[in-house]
């Protein structure tokens, strides 16, 4: 009977496949391992890109806030050019309105009546003056409320001092009163840009 030993060929098949296994875990790991690099390369090339592209953002989103300040102070410079304008074309209109208010001022004032001084602020004119009478104040503030450039003329004070007399020597009413200023037509005028005082005397 012959014998057959099969116990080298066994064992030399065991060390091939362990030198199989090594070899394809060899270069299984090679490849996850190179994998990981590429994946690893292309996440840091689109980090990249994407940080070149917020930085271009950026830098335009700098000169677009660099041209808004310059619109919003061009926009400030055309509202101060237009309120000047406003401001020169106000004057322009309101010169003649002094001469009308001048000029109606002496036709409404009646006989007994003097005018010591007047002071006109936005559309309001302060009237401080002397009369005869009570009656003749009355009169004034009528030809006031009549007068296509006054309206609603108001009585403020109006009191009788010894000190104050006329040529004839009778005791004359100090009074003060108000009138709001209009136009010809009814239309509130512009007024003037400064404070208007001055002294009549009739």
């Amino acid at each position: 009977m012959v014998c057959i030993n099969l116990l080298p060929w066994r064992e030399a098949r065991r060390r091939q496949q362990q030198r199989n296994f090594a070899t394809f875990t060899g270069i299984a790991l090679a490849l996850a391992a190179l994998a990981m690099f590429l994946v690893r390369t292309e996440f840091s090339h689109r980090i990249e890109y994407q940080q070149q592209r917020n930085q271009f953002l950026t830098s335009e989103l700098a000169v677009l806030d660099q041209k808004i300040k310059e619109i919003q102070e061009l926009e400030k410079k055309k509202k101060n050019l237009i309120a000047r304008m406003d401001v020169i074309q106000q004057l322009q209109v309101s010169r003649p309105e002094v001469v009308h208010l001048f000029d109606e001022l002496a036709r409404t004032i009646p006989d007994g009546v003097q005018i010591i001084d007047l002071t006109q602020t936005d559309k309001s004119i302060a009237i401080n003056g002397v009369a005869q009478s009570n009656a003749r104040v009355s009169v004034y503030m009528r030809n006031l409320d009549l007068s296509p450039w006054f309206h609603e003329p108001s009585l403020e004070i109006i009191e009788s001092q010894s000190e104050s007399k006329d040529k004839k020597g009778k005791q004359m009413s100090r009074f003060s009163l108000k009138a709001k200023q209009t136009g010809e037509s009814g239309d509130t005028v512009i007024p003037v840009a400064k404070p208007l005082t001055a002294k009549i005397k009739r």
